[in-house]
């Protein structure tokens, strides 16, 4: 009987996000200054003050989202909580990955955001807007799915990006391919088969020169073994090496966000409660649709703080 805590990814983002944990505490707006000074800019005040579309873009997202994650984390170590002690593993969702990996020690708060700065960027420069397309699969299994890409794959490189559970899956590449593997899967009789609003095909193959940038920037970094387990999103088992980590964190630009097969890991391994810290309840929803023997719990507000150290410091 365990605990993990997870962090959401893209699309958890919203303009206001972590200004009350900023008023409210003084170890979360240290964060929040920590990544501004990192970044050589403001982005506290795009996250608490938008536009809404300039925190959308994927070189703000990225590591603003990392940063409401770190600030609940330095809020609950502030108030007693020692995460090696308490917390069995540690996993996040695609950019989720980097905040779970600063919280367990591996990389420093600074480095943290440059990198995701870096990696924000360079998936956005990877491909040419319009050439690549996503679109969401509900209802199909994983390997009618992956059929579908494969049926697809005669007009370009089409992928699963991100297996979501629940019967939700997201499939990434070239946008004929896309769109012709959601018009197959339609065809399978998945619920839905819906094209995404998105900038750029994440988590394909189109995405190597993306990965070859962060296979310098993360050479660059100082990494430490984290101090608990993370169960990484391309492998959904846990690592502890610092060297592997840096290397699944390049595969994992290209590769699947394999978040359904880690959910069930962790029921596998007797983990009970998932704590999802930061911005949103995504991951939470998620976990309640793949294993209904696992808990998913939000922590993003000084309420939900305070409910999570009554379970966590008993």
């Amino acid at each position: 009987m365990s605990i993990a805590f997870t962090f959401p990814g893209q699309g958890s983002q919203a303009v206001g996000m972590g200004k009350d944990l900023a008023e409210a505490f003084p170890e979360a707006a240290a964060v929040f200054a920590e990544v501004d000074d990192a970044l050589g800019e403001k982005l506290s005040d795009i996250m608490w003050n938008g536009p809404e579309e300039t925190l959308t873009l994927t070189a703000n997202a990225q590591p603003a989202l990392m940063a409401v994650s770190m600030a609940v984390i330095r809020v609950l170590e502030a108030k007693g909580l020692d995460l090696k002690s308490k917390v069995s593993f540690v996993a996040g969702h695609s950019l989720g990955e980097y905040s779970a990996l600063c919280a367990a020690g591996t990389f420093s708060l600074a480095d943290t955001a440059r990198l995701l700065r870096i990696r924000g960027n360079a998936m956005q420069a990877a491909v040419p807007v319009g050439k690549g397309a996503m679109a969401a699969i509900i209802g199909l299994e994983h390997d009618d799915v992956e059929a579908v890409c494969r049926d697809a794959s005669s007009l370009g490189s089409c992928q699963i990006a991100n297996d979501n559970g629940g019967g939700q899956l997201v499939i990434s590449g070239e946008k004929p391919a896309v769109e012709k593997a959601a018009a197959l899967a339609s065809e399978k009789g998945a619920k839905r088969a819906l094209m995404l609003p998105v900038s750029a095909p994440f988590h394909s193959a189109l995405m190597t020169p993306a990965a070859e940038a962060m296979r310098k920037a993360l050479a660059t970094v100082e990494k430490r073994d984290p101090v608990v387990p993370v169960v990484a999103n391309v492998l959904a088992a846990p690592v502890s090496d610092a060297g592997e980590i840096a290397r699944l964190l390049v595969e994992q630009v290209t590769g699947q966000v394999r978040w359904r097969e880690t959910v069930e890991w962790f029921a596998a391994h007797e983990v009970t409660t998932l704590y999802e810290i930061g911005s949103g309840k995504v991951l939470t929803g998620l976990a309640r649709r793949i294993d209904k023997t696992v808990t998913g719990i939000a922590v993003n507000s000084a309420t939900d703080i305070d409910a999570a150290l009554a379970v966590l410091l008993a």
